[in-house]
């Protein structure tokens, strides 16, 4: 009886524990709509660039604004990988990517090039 209830109890925590996990892994669903992505620190200074992302027929796309025209320009490639977005894409003239991975039902942080701290909140 005593294995039972050591059994039933490591059956519990681990249980909670994926509960727990599968609530910090983002889905593509998550980081569809708007987003205005903040990128702190960078030679140029902090700049915010707004971003779009869409699923369609099962992959992800995404969408950025380089400058005032508002004209939206396609990423090279967006993929999610274990709730992190990697977007790659040029922006005013340079070859980067992006990290982005959830902070809660509006936010998300991340790097641009593992150099820049990003942040990102959704659009409404």
């Amino acid at each position: 009886m005593k294995k039972l209830s050591s059994l039933l109890l490591v059956l519990l925590v681990a249980m909670g524990s994926l509960v727990t996990f599968s609530s910090f892994t983002a889905s593509p669903e998550y980081f569809e709509g708007k987003w205005a992505v903040t990128v702190y620190d960078t030679p140029e200074g902090t700049a915010t660039i707004p971003m779009r992302f869409e699923t369609v027929d099962g992959k992800t796309m995404g969408y950025f604004v380089e400058d005032a025209s508002g004209t939206e320009k396609e990423m090279s490639s967006v993929s999610i990988t274990d709730g992190v977005l990697t977007a790659y894409f040029n922006i005013t003239g340079y070859d980067v990517y992006l990290s982005l991975k959830k902070v809660d039902d509006e936010n998300a942080s991340g790097s641009l090039m593992d150099m820049f701290v990003t942040e990102a909140k959704k659009v409404k």
